[in-house]
């Protein structure tokens, strides 16, 4: 009986493994290792298949049921490490595997058994079979042509924040040049994750020289989005927002500012000049005649409001008021006060002439026309 106080055996994997191919991927390694000893050994084409009792493979690896058993022996063969023979792990007694390297050559032989090819130049045919040879005796295989990343491989990718697209983008690439350079290696899963991290450190790098802060210059120009902003959502004239860019770079050249934010600076200084503009057109003191299509800005009425004034009557009184100023081609700097003073005395007259009337005595009837426009501005008989 198994004292308590006798640690279990422990599982040495080596970091610079752990780290290359994974650390579940090199734990099962370690393990098929320890039980080596235990397991039957039969070569076949090339290569030294063992087969161990799949209670010995369960035994040794607790922390994992055999669906994860299964999943980490197929991240194994993607990566080019394992050659699997057993179906399903769990679903024999047994469990038969070979590592992913040719069987050293009979001693007899003195040499490395070369796999019949098809005629070659003599040149070509001595380069593939060195090559076979070193990819033997190492245990490396080719890249091949349709190759993939597996599942395990991209989920590595996506812990150092990789998207899976930009890395399934980088395998056209990669696959051209290892084809081209004809090199063997035993984990091209662990090759393909090096080459998709530098690539995304690239990217990134370049990404961020483009956030860089920089100083204003002369040839600076709003980027589409920001004209966007103002043009169409701000309803900003493209002419208003052309015209101020020169003065925003004199501006801002000057101060010898550097931002990585000119296109929101420029965004706020053109909506505030805008904003300017308008404020200024609405309250502009140059004396101007009145136009066709008028209307009293919301303030009159909010005036009128405060003054108990009905604001359909002076809507009522509008038309007349813009087609005698027309008629009369004066000018004004506010046609907004005009107005005000147009309906209060208006206003105030209807107000007298019910007053009137209700005292029996009937105000002598005077029209509008027969009214100075000098009478009408100096009435102060409705302010009382």
């Amino acid at each position: 009986m198994k004292s308590s106080l006798v640690p279990e055996k422990t599982i040495a994997v080596p970091p610079s493994l752990a780290a290359t191919i994974g650390l579940e991927e090199a734990v099962m390694l370690a393990v098929l290792a320890d039980l080596g000893p235990l397991a039957e050994a039969r070569p076949n084409n090339g290569y030294t298949w063992l087969t161990i009792a799949t209670e010995h493979l369960a035994e040794a690896t607790p922390f994992w049921d055999a669906r994860e058993v299964q999943r980490v022996c197929q991240s194994l063969r993607d990566k080019g490490i394992l050659l699997i023979g057993s179906a399903h792990f769990g679903s024999e007694p047994s469990f038969k595997f070979a590592y992913n390297e040719r069987s050293a050559a009979p001693a007899q032989t003195g040499r490395t058994p070369i796999v019949s090819m098809p005629q070659k130049g003599p040149t070509i045919r001595a380069e593939e079979a060195q090559v076979d040879e070193i990819s033997q005796s190492f245990g490396k295989n080719f890249l091949g042509a349709n190759w993939r990343p597996s599942r395990d491989t991209l989920t590595q990718l996506a812990q150092h924040n990789i998207p899976e697209h930009f890395a399934l983008e980088q395998l056209p690439n990669f696959i051209t040049y290892w084809r081209e350079r004809r090199e063997a290696h035993r984990s091209w899963g662990a090759k393909f994750v090096q080459h998709v991290i530098f690539k995304w450190r690239d990217f990134e790098s370049k990404r961020n020289q483009k956030d860089q802060a920089i100083a204003m210059h002369a040839a600076w120009q709003p980027s589409l989005d920001a004209m966007d902003v103002l043009t169409v959502h701000a309803g900003i004239s493209r002419g208003f927002v052309e015209d101020a860019i020169p003065e925003f770079v004199l501006y801002w050249q000057e101060r010898g500012d550097v931002l990585k934010t000119w296109n929101s600076k420029f965004i706020q200084h053109v909506r505030l000049q805008w904003k300017k503009y308008n404020s200024a057109v609405e309250h502009s003191t140059d004396p101007k005649p009145i136009p066709e299509n008028w209307q009293p800005s919301n303030d009159v009425y909010d005036v009128l409001r405060l003054a108990n004034i009905d604001l359909a009557f002076a809507q009522s009184v509008l038309p007349e008021f813009i087609l005698y100023w027309r008629d009369s081609k004066q000018v004004h700097t506010s046609w907004n006060t005009r107005f005000l003073q147009h309906v209060k005395f208006h206003w105030a007259k209807r107000l007298a002439n019910g007053t009137a009337t209700n005292n029996g005595t009937q105000p002598a009837q005077r029209s509008t026309r027969e009214i100075s426009i000098e009478e009408q501005l100096t009435d102060r008989s409705w302010a009382v």
